[in-house]
């Protein structure tokens, strides 16, 4: 009797943590596919993204979070970029240097630099500046120009597949 009680406690116990997981996933995260080079190697095109959807909820994005937001461009789209600027900074790039509030940004996530320069600009309040790590080929606030929070789907935290993209960002 005891060994048939600890099975129907042990079943219902994995059923109620199968519909939390449901709920959680359905509310809470996406898994959207990323399509293109700005990321690498760091992400890669092709790989699937796990996005905490409530975290910008919670608490405002921090500097070098990657996030995920919605870019209406020619054709909307999602797209996942690293956040280099907050509300106030000044961001401007010189010959591929990132310099953030008159200091040059350490960057150590970017692989491929690009060696453009651009012009100064002050992140708005409620928006945040994005680059990807791929500097020479993203498209990023240096192009559209900062992202306003409410366009913030939600932080990026796990490439969940293929297989060999498992692991933390």
């Amino acid at each position: 009797m005891v060994g048939l009680r600890n099975l129907r406690s042990f079943a219902s116990l994995s059923l109620q943590l199968a519909i939390l997981a449901v709920l959680i996933a359905a509310f809470f995260v996406r898994t959207p596919q990323v399509s293109g080079p700005s990321m690498e190697p760091h992400i890669i095109s092709g790989e699937y993204v796990l996005i905490n959807t409530l975290a910008y909820r919670l608490h405002a994005p921090s500097r070098g979070d990657v996030v995920a937001f919605r870019h209406d461009g020619d054709v909307p789209e999602t797209f996942i970029k690293r956040v280099i600027g907050l509300p106030g900074d000044r961001i401007a790039v010189d010959r591929g240097t990132v310099i953030l509030n008159g200091v040059p940004l350490r960057e150590p996530y970017v692989r491929y630099a690009d060696a453009r320069s651009f012009p100064e600009v002050t992140v708005p309040p409620n928006d945040v500046y994005v680059l990807g790590d791929n500097r020479a080929n993203s498209e990023d606030s240096r192009f559209f120009g900062a992202v306003p929070d409410a366009d913030l789907m939600g932080r990026a935290l796990w490439g969940i597949w293929p297989l060999g993209a498992i692991g933390a960002l």
